[in-house]
Order: structure tokens, then C-alpha cells, then sequence
């Protein structure tokens, strides 16, 4: 999954097990790239990256890292890690590529590229509607919501520059599936410039989006007797599959790539079986 100009990728390294004693969640993050400098993930949906201020109480994976760290576990005492830190933004609903730096330097490196526009993310997302063109893009400035803690909102005063590209990659009857390029990518910045597109992101109820159900589909659908339906996406769907830096070592590309999530592979069969728009 990676595309790294510097050495051979390193497939099949072993997964970072990280648990919490309050809540008895366990979690097996896949690595899917490392080297002396970096660390990047395969961040599970529901995790917040980072502590939020708007939620004290919620667990974020980076206080679940630096614990392990702490505590000396088996993941982290095979690395000698004694620092690591996220290097860009990823939404606590999103899944995907997630890159943490193991020193200062690396992570000073990479923070400058992201906000200089040199690093990219590419996000894949079904959304409900459907865009009148392939390709559009939204620029819009974004600052947090005055009355809602700890989303977002369009706001050409206070807000700072954002723009993300989009592309439609299928239609299907009542839904799109899109892929996005934010720059420099903001909190929820593709749940909200496509929501001012006029378009509401698969599961994303913080933001006007609906739950994809099966029984919504597929015309003859039955429920069995004493079970209650699950929706196909439940939660935001944004994926980050692609990320690209310049190694903050070599300067040389690195290019990752994760496959898209189980929920996203089994919505979209659904969606071809009984949503596909024909083509005119």
C-alpha cells in the first residue's frame, strides 16, 4: 500500500494494540508504514485523533499512544519510542492514512508542508444528491460554529482560506460517491463544503446527513422476525485513502495508500445491485 521512493515498503508490519481501562475498548491499528522517522496508521472511524476540547471526556488515540509509551508496552518499548505526535488532521468519524512523526523535526518538516500546500490527502466519501457536474470544486473560508461546540461553519469574515476539489467516481440513485482534495485541509472540511454544495455526507447526522439503509434499496426487503435493522453507514463516511509528503529525511516522495473501509465496500454492492443510474 505504500508507494515510497525511498527503500522497499514494508508490508505486513505488525498491528499497535492500544486499550482503555475505563471503557474496556480494545483497538488493533494497523501500521502500514514505517520507518526511523515516521509511523503512519490505518485509523479506525470513531477515534478522535487528538483530546477535544468540546468533549473532555471522549478517548482520543494520542493520549492512548503516549500511555502505551509511558507504560513501556510491547509496541512501544520494540521502538524506543519516547515521542510521537500526529502530523496532520484527520476528523474523529473519518478513517484512513494518518501520519505521526517520532521527533520534533520530522513533524516540524511535515506540519510546514501541509500548510504550505506541498502535502496532500485525498479523501473518498458517498454522499446523499447528486452534483450537477464531475467536477466542481468549493472555496470557502471555515471557522468553528459560534453555537455549536465543536463543529464547523462557513464564514467569509472570521473564517480562514479553504478549498477543496471534488470528482464524482459513480452515481447511483439518490447518492454519490466522490473523491476530494481539501486544501489545506480544516476540521470537517469536506463534511462542510459539501454540504454547501448542497450535498450531505453518508451518515454524517452533525451535518444533515442521513443513515444509508438496506430497506431503503432494495425493493423487496424483508426484516427477520425479532431483529432491528442495522443502516449500511451509520457514522460519517470520510475516507482518507491517499496521502503524499516529501520524506522530511531524503525529500523523497511518499506516496501511501489504504484500501477502503468494509462498511463503504458493502454500501457500494448494495448500491450497484439496486441504485445504479443508468447511463443515457
Amino acid at each position: 500500500m505504500a508507494h515510497n521512493h525511498d527503500s522497499v515498503s514494508r508490508s505486513a508490519l505488525p498491528a499497535i494494540k492500544l486499550s482503555s481501562s475505563v471503557t474496556r475498548e480494545f483497538w488493533e491499528i494497523p501500521v502500514i508504514y514505517e520507518d526511523e522517522q515516521l509511523l503512519a496508521l490505518n485509523k479506525p472511524a470513531g477515534l478522535a485523533v487528538a483530546p477535544d476540547r468540546a468533549d473532555p471526556g471522549r478517548l482520543d488515540l494520542m493520549t492512548l499512544l503516549h500511555q502505551g509509551i509511558t507504560d513501556a508496552k510491547p509496541w512501544a518499548a520494540a521502538r524506543a519510542l519516547s515521542f510521537l505526535m500526529y502530523a496532520h488532521r484527520l476528523d474523529a468519524e473519518a478513517t484512513g492514512v494518518l501520519l505521526l512523526a517520532k521527533g520534533k523535526t520530522a513533524l516540524t518538516n511535515i506540519l510546514d508542508q501541509f500548510g504550505s500546500g506541498r502535502a496532500s490527502l485525498v479523501f473518498v466519501t458517498l454522499a446523499a444528491g447528486a452534483p450537477v457536474q464531475d467536477q466542481f470544486s468549493v472555496e470557502a473560508k471555515l471557522a468553528s460554529h459560534p453555537a455549536k461546540p465543536g463543529l464547523m461553519h462557513t464564514d467569509a469574515k472570521l473564517g480562514k482560506r479553504s478549498r477543496t476539489s471534488f470528482e464524482v467516481l459513480e452515481r447511483f440513485r439518490g447518492w454519490t460517491l466522490l473523491r476530494s482534495r481539501p486544501v489545506p485541509n480544516r476540521a470537517h472540511q469536506v463534511r462542510v463544503h459539501l454540504a454547501r454544495a448542497g450535498l450531505r455526507v453518508a451518515g454524517d447526522q452533525a451535518y444533515g446527513g442521513k443513515p444509508l439503509w438496506l430497506s431503503r434499496l432494495k425493493p423487496d426487503y424483508h426484516l427477520k422476525p425479532k431483529h432491528t435493522e442495522r443502516p449500511l453507514i451509520g457514522g460519517a463516511l470520510v475516507h482518507a485513502e491517499q496521502l503524499s509528503v516529501s520524506h522530511p529525511q531524503t525529500g523523497n516522495l511518499l506516496a501511501l495508500q489504504v484500501p477502503w473501509p468494509k462498511n463503504l465496500e458493502v454500501a457500494l454492492k448494495y448500491l450497484r445491485m439496486y441504485a445504479r443510474v443508468q447511463s443515457s
